[in-house]
């Protein structure tokens, strides 16, 4: 056999492989609920999970009468053996200065060195919030005392953090400007040894509005960076120094209705996204009526993989996802501002 026809015939039968692939990747084994039924509070938004024990999640968000009112504080609840317990205020909004401030977007972590981080945020608005964080060692029975970040620093804004070198959580954060509106990302580096910050600017020659990025990992050097922006696309960055610089920001190919994402790395060749797949309508709720989950093998090409929901009204929005050890990926979201919804399934190649 030739090198060239040996050649052809290797691409063709990839290609074929590739396609078999793609015929067959579905979800399978779907089932969901509410973490509590009735919620707890009036309103429930911006969940969190994390596997703390094998096989077990704890999960968080924020609840009170409204995104933004007096009485919003942090809630958890823990999965075991497919039920949820009943969900605790684990964190109050903060008295300060006269004034009470609510909090935002909590953020579960899990380190090598089995520290049980939860990250969150107090202030008025997210362009006047600050950083907090609350560290469990043992799984989240107990936690100790809140400790607010360095003056600048936010911590994840929202999705979860990654641990490529050990001691060293490199955490997506961002920005919403006081003065112009204007969204960036960035990352921060905390250091658990040190117990210390460092930030890492995102280039952004196209002057890109983004926020609340997620993570990718390619390789042990290399991670993508997926963000929610103004402009109806998921935003794309790469780092091929472990996080330590970042370029080629741009848009790709997703369509989105200016609302968060989650992804997933499952292996090097299949990452998983929680998207809402409509261009942005005229309120900011608009096109949060469907939310889906895509795969890829590239973290550039995505494809529908299953709906989580797709109706003519309502808000499904601000999704989290995580693979627990049995291999079952598990995704929260808001539904309708009123319930956090958890979806697990398992993935059939």
């Amino acid at each position: 056999m030739n090198f060239k026809l040996k050649n052809i015939i290797t691409v063709f039968t990839a290609i074929l492989l590739s396609n078999n692939i793609n015929a067959q990747m579905k979800a399978v084994n779907i089932e969901s609920s509410y973490i509590a039924d009735p919620p707890v509070t009036s309103a429930s938004h911006a969940s969190t999970l994390v596997e703390h024990k094998p096989n077990e999640i704890l999960a968080a968000w924020f609840g009170g009468k409204y995104e933004g009112a007096k009485d919003v504080g942090i809630y958890i609840a823990a999965y075991k053996d497919k039920k949820w317990s009943e969900p605790k205020n684990l964190i109050q909004p903060l008295i300060k200065n006269g004034d009470t401030l609510p909090c935002w977007n909590p953020v579960l972590f899990k380190s090598k060195s089995e520290n049980l981080y939860l990250f969150y945020k107090v202030g008025k608005n997210p362009r006047e919030w600050f950083g907090a964080m609350i560290v469990s060692k043992d799984n989240g029975t107990t936690w100790g005392e809140a400790k607010y970040l360095p003056y600048g620093f936010l911590g994840p804004i929202r999705n979860k953090p990654i641990e490529v070198t050990s001691g060293e959580i490199l955490c997506g954060s961002s920005t919403e400007s006081v003065k112009t509106d204007e969204w960036r990302v960035h990352v921060e580096v905390y250091n658990e040894a040190a117990d210390s910050w460092k930030k890492i600017e995102v280039e952004n020659e196209n002057n890109l509005d983004v926020i609340q990025p997620t993570f990718l990992i390619h390789s042990a050097s290399d991670i993508q960076m997926l963000s929610r922006s103004k402009h109806n696309r998921v935003v794309s960055s790469w780092s091929g120094d472990k996080g330590n610089s970042w370029i080629r920001t741009n848009t790709i190919n997703v369509v989105n209705s200016n609302s968060g994402i989650d992804a997933l790395t499952v292996n090097k060749n299949l990452f998983l996204l929680v998207n809402n797949p409509l261009p942005m309508g005229k309120d900011w709720f608009n096109g949060r009526n469907i939310l889906d989950v895509e795969y890829s093998k590239d973290g550039l090409n995505w494809k529908k993989l299953f709906d989580l929901e797709k109706q003519e009204k309502g808000e499904f929005s601000y999704p989290a996802i995580i693979q627990t050890s049995d291999k079952k990926v598990h995704v929260l979201y808001t539904y309708d501002r009123k319930y956090i919804k958890h979806t697990v399934f398992e993935i059939s190649l």
